[in-house]
Order: structure tokens, then sequence, then C-alpha cells
């Protein structure tokens, strides 16, 4: 299949990269850099930015699905995921774009924030509190349009390996515990997802 991975450059979208190749899907990669990706027979690389409606036109024409894994370093008043959703509807609109779309966001977004840990609560709060904020305006323009969405909201993440040990929750209850969970892992949901998606319309988080 043809899969969109919008942010491929680093992080989850690039092991998610990895991961849809080694499964000989067809991968097209949008990322303000792509030259560090290695070059593939099943790879098209597009050098842009997610916020550009000719970028995310290109990246979206004959995919099958689209994978939103954009992150920033940038901790202080972000807008930069609100703006990815209005980009992405916009242009999901102009081209009758009607394929699965996954987004990455993270647990403590919308009310999984009241679900957190002290200790998750506290670091979004200290560290992460912008950025939080606007991935909660993401989810909610994503989830009120006509998009066929899903949200996935991973724990911590860490730079660990592939263990295929995690878990999806796609329901919110009192108790829940959200940890850390490897940016492998949360490629390994996505393409799993990709391929045979199970929980459109629903809000999923995951951890170890």
């Amino acid at each position: 299949m043809k899969i969109a991975i919008i942010g491929a450059g680093a992080g989850i979208g690039f092991q998610s990269v990895l991961q849809a190749l080694e499964k000989g899907h067809i991968v097209t990669a949008l990322s303000t850099n792509t030259d560090h990706i290695a070059h593939h027979p099943n790879l098209i690389k597009i050098n842009g930015s997610a916020t550009s409606p000719l970028d995310l036109k290109k990246a979206l024409k004959d995919s099958d699905v689209v994978l939103i894994t954009v992150g920033t370093k940038n901790k202080k008043a972000t807008t930069l995921f609100s703006n990815i959703a209005k980009t992405l509807i916009s242009v999901a609109d102009e081209v009758n774009f009607t394929e699965p779309v996954l987004v990455i966001t993270g647990f403590g977004a919308g009310e999984s924030k009241n679900y957190l840990s002290f200790f998750m609560r506290l670091v979004i709060s200290l560290f992460l509190k912008d950025q939080y904020a606007d991935k909660t305006i993401m989810e909610k323009l994503i989830t009120k349009s006509a998009l066929k969405w899903e949200i996935i909201r991973p724990g911590m993440l860490t730079n660990g390996n592939l263990t295929l040990s995690y878990k999806a929750i796609n329901k919110l209850y009192k108790g829940m515990k959200v940890g850390k969970i490897s940016r492998a892992d949360v490629a390994h949901f996505l393409i799993i997802e990709a391929e045979n998606p199970k929980m459109l319309y629903k809000y999923v988080a995951l951890t170890n």
C-alpha cells in the first residue's frame, strides 16, 4: 500500500518510514529535511513543510493512508500542531481525500489530561504546557472535520528498541496507567493500524 508519513525526518516518523519500507510498502516521506533518510526504491522523499498546502498535496496524492507524526523542540507558544491540522483539513477537502488519517498527539492532550499520573502532570505543566495546549486544539480540529481520523496518544517517548509488548487502550478510565513507550513501538502500531484500521474515530493511548 501507499503510506504518506508527515514528519518523517525524525522520531516516530523516521521509525515509521523504516518499518513501512521493511514491510514492502511504498512510502512518501515529507519532512523539512529528508536528506539523511537512505534511498530506497519504494521511497519518495519530499523536502517541505507540513503546513504548506502544496507540499501536503504532493504527499497525499494517491496515498492509501496518512500518518501525522510531526514533533517540535519548540516548547513555548507553538501553534505548529493546530496549523498542521488546519492545512490538512483544507487540503483534504480540496482534493477530496477520504482515506484514513492517523494523528500522533500525546497522552495529556484533550480529556486525557485528567488521567495523567502526578509525575507526567508535573512534567507537562513545567515544560510542555504550550505544546499540549496546541495538541489539544489539533485534536479538536481533526475530530470535528470530515477526515477519517484516529488520534494516537503515546505516553512518554523513549529511544528504546522495538519490543512489541506495548498496549493500545481506546478508552479513558480511572486508575489507568500510561507510562513510557519507545518510538519504535509507536511506529509499529501506526503501520499495523495503517494496514488494517481497527480504531478509526477513537482516541488510542499507547504505553508499555
